[in-house]
């Protein structure tokens, strides 16, 4: 897996307050990220994740209509049991009730607003890292798995 792969990932944003997609929007463009979908319309996301495909959704929690909360519930239902799809929650409530329930629900990851752009780029990258080598092993599984079958039919 090379740098290029991981800056050809596809990330959704999903938060309710323009000036943060547009923060993050520019802050991964500065990164080399050019695949980027975002909506300030929660109840959109799900759409979008069919649509677009994401390796990676960042996530405010708190949003009208559909909460992040929600988001996780619904995305959860769509999301193969056997795949890796990581969600960065970012979020001003601190609280350990609210990060608890939230990787409770699949989320992968929490950072609290305000966030350093540093950190948050660093764990950005880690769970691409950590969706594409999934992705590889799980290809390369499903190649070896008719070799082994047919080898273990000989025997």
């Amino acid at each position: 897996m090379t740098e290029a792969d991981i800056l050809n990932a596809k990330i959704l944003i999903v938060d309710d307050a323009e000036a943060n997609l547009k923060l993050l929007e520019d802050l991964l463009a500065r990164e080399g990220f050019h695949q980027i979908i975002s909506t300030a319309d929660s109840t959109r996301a799900l759409d979008l994740f069919k649509a677009f495909e994401p390796d990676l959704i960042l996530l405010d929690l708190m949003m009208p209509e559909l909460d992040g909360y929600a988001v996780l519930e619904i995305l959860s239902r769509h999301i193969a049991k056997d795949e890796y799809l990581p969600v960065l929650v970012l979020t001003a409530d601190a609280t350990i009730g609210a990060k608890r329930k939230a990787l409770a629900l699949g989320a992968k990851d929490f950072l609290t607003k305000p966030f350093d752009t540093i950190e948050a780029m660093l764990r950005v990258w880690n769970l691409l890292e950590t969706r594409l080598l999934y992705r590889h092993l799980k290809s390369l599984n499903a190649d070896i798995k008719p070799a082994v079958h047919s080898h273990q039919s000989t025997e």
